[in-house]
């Protein structure tokens, strides 16, 4: 999964717990091996290695994640799309460099999740235009959360946290203490933060829930003033600059972990509507600073000194 991977589990026996968890790890290395975009042997690579020639039979795993992607496209207004990683590729954030214009104009013709054709019957996928590719690095990880907790639930492991980077998913619920309720307390972190700890602007319990946030200060470079960040708008092939953040939450992680980066590009207002529609909660720090979170989570959500104006 290129980041780091925690898995927390509540039960009454150590060994039991360890071998749900080292399980748990299996399926976390096996689904990265069906569908990991820098490994010549995955599925992923097969499918993009035939772009413009053939389908590619695949494993239903595959078939889930794609199809689950291509879900969040068509609610995204195509915001996220699994099909921009040729132009991602062509950004430098480490070392600070800005991308040819003109190359990511020649790149941007590649990318479109509507040329993705998922054949269900048959186990297929085809990618309609050659030198396409998917990456599926915007949904992954909270896909393989669900898988982890899946696996966890099935070896009587009943209440636990997976977090893969910023998707977290939690199940369950763990030993209370005090007064305490026994939900999992995830945070959600400042933006704008002024020093190198963790500052929070919010937390909130949660139970048998996934939440997910994408931010503008993850991955990204200033320079000449203004800040460049990896959540590119398939459309230009540059960053979106509505949000400052997103976070998303809901029961499945693929979907929080995708709509966050799709909401993100789409902007808070269409991204507001977007939660509405579905039934989804989440948290939205705009542009300006400004928070936006929807109705659901409004009186559960417990909000820090450190709220941003």
């Amino acid at each position: 999964m290129y980041t780091i991977v925690s898995i927390t589990v509540s039960s009454d026996s150590e060994e039991k717990a360890k071998t749900a968890i080292d399980r748990a790890f299996n399926e976390l290395d096996r689904l990265a091996r069906l569908l990991n975009f820098y490994s010549e042997d995955s599925e992923v690579s097969m499918i993009n290695r035939n772009a413009g020639d053939k389908p590619v039979k695949v494993s239903p795993e595959t078939l889930e994640i794609i199809d689950k992607a291509l879900y969040v496209s068509e609610n995204t207004e195509g915001a996220f799309d699994i099909t921009v990683g040729p132009v991602v590729r062509l950004w430098d954030f480490q070392n600070k460099v800005l991308p040819n214009e003109k190359l990511i104009k020649e790149k941007l013709k590649l990318v479109g999740y509507k040329n993705v054709i998922v054949d269900k019957e048959k186990s297929k996928v085809f990618l309609k235009t050659k030198g396409m590719q998917i990456d599926l690095g915007g949904i992954i990880k909270g896909y393989a959360a669900d898988k982890a907790v899946e696996v966890l639930r099935k070896n009587r492991i009943k209440s636990g946290i997976v977090a893969i980077a910023g998707d977290i998913k939690v199940f369950g619920k763990r030993p209370p203490t005090g007064s305490d309720n026994g939900l999992w307390n995830v945070g959600i972190q400042n933006p704008r933060q002024k020093s190198d700890k963790d500052e929070i602007i919010a937390a909130i319990g949660l139970s048998d829930m996934a939440i997910s946030t994408s931010g503008d200060y993850q991955r990204f470079f200033i320079k000449d003033g203004k800040r460049y960040h990896h959540l590119l708008n398939p459309k230009t092939g540059y960053p979106a600059y509505g949000c400052q953040s997103v976070t998303i939450i809901t029961r499945d992680a693929a979907f929080t972990d995708a709509f966050a980066t799709g909401i993100f590009i789409l902007g808070h207002q269409k991204g507001m509507d977007v939660l509405k529609r579905l039934g989804f909660d989440g948290v939205i720090v705009d542009k300006d600073g400004k928070i936006h979170a929807t109705e659901g989570i409004k009186d559960k959500i417990k909000w820090s000194n450190g709220v941003l104006e």
